[in-house]
């Protein structure tokens, strides 16, 4: 194969027919209503970082809620902590929605990580068949022989006055050789009843357009719109053993026993004290 067959067949979206591309046009016609949270969907095939283009248009042109941009492969996105998160091309969902929660106080947004979270762990269990965990704040974990796996994340970041642009990216058919790091895993490693990526697209945006619409109707508020129960139920690193690494090289060991009103998780040291934390790195110590 020279050089020029080699781009040719990593540009074609048809090379891997285990992996076809996702239908733009199909998924617009599924999501996109006139009473509803999302106003289009964009397919592309390659780029940078949707986060990041999502929040420039936003800024620059002032995009409105509800746009969604989906990369069919990203070479440059990120996580959180400005962490690298690369795939082959196709083998994961890889997408950012611009959501605008106008009549939510600003101190609530913090929720929204976590509220993306829910909603698609919730979309992931019901349409893959795939029980999912999330490890605070936003890390979405299932079990592939028997071993917990990161199977995707989110990140939320603040884009000009009223906007906040969150990223989600979902290992769907990743394969065992493909894995990055060890503690990685995808949907298809987890035994999911189904991997067609249409499908678990068009579930996971009705899952957040429905947990976001709930939010957004009780100004935000986390125990009336039921997130912070729901959250709660989920997250797999309550009652677990954790070290929280924070900002300023400062870290605390402990065991993981709530998550506040504001969604940080509460820490109970060994010397009696309970200790909020809203930022930083979460290491589970033990399993559950």
């Amino acid at each position: 194969m020279t050089p020029q067959d080699a781009s040719d067949a990593h540009d074609n979206r048809w090379s891997d027919l285990g992996r076809p591309p996702l239908n733009g046009a199909a998924l617009r016609r599924a999501l996109v209503r006139e009473d509803g949270l999302w106003a289009d969907v964009e397919v592309v095939q390659r780029t940078g970082s949707t986060n990041t283009d999502l929040a420039g248009l936003v800024t620059k042109e002032n995009v409105d809620e509800g746009a969604v941009l989906v990369a069919e492969e990203q070479n440059a996105g990120r996580g959180r902590l400005d962490r690298r998160w690369t795939a082959p091309a196709r083998s994961g969902l890889f997408f950012s929605v611009v959501l605008k929660p106008t009549g939510v106080p600003v101190e609530r947004w913090g929720w929204l990580p976590l509220l993306t979270g829910v909603a698609v762990a919730a979309a992931l269990a019901r349409t893959a068949g795939v029980d999912t965990a999330l490890k605070w704040p936003n890390d979405l974990l299932v079990t592939v022989d028997g071993e917990e796996r990161k199977v995707g994340g989110i990140l939320a970041e603040r884009a000009g006055a009223d906007a906040v642009v969150v990223g989600i990216g979902i290992n769907v058919t990743l394969r065992a050789e493909e894995l990055p790091v060890p503690g990685a895993g995808s949907l298809a490693l987890a035994g999911a009843t189904t991997t067609d990526r249409d499908t678990v697209l068009r579930a996971v945006l009705r899952s957040l357009e429905e947990w976001y619409g709930r939010w957004r109707d009780v100004s935000g508020d986390p125990v009336a719109s039921g997130l912070q129960e729901a959250y709660t139920a989920a997250c797999a690193t309550l009652g677990r053993a954790v070290r929280a690494e924070l900002p300023g090289g400062r870290s605390i060991v402990g065991e993981a026993v709530a998550v506040d009103g504001d969604g940080r998780i509460v820490i109970a040291t060994e010397d009696g004290v309970q200790e909020p934390v809203g930022a930083g790195d979460v290491v589970h110590l033990r399993a559950v």
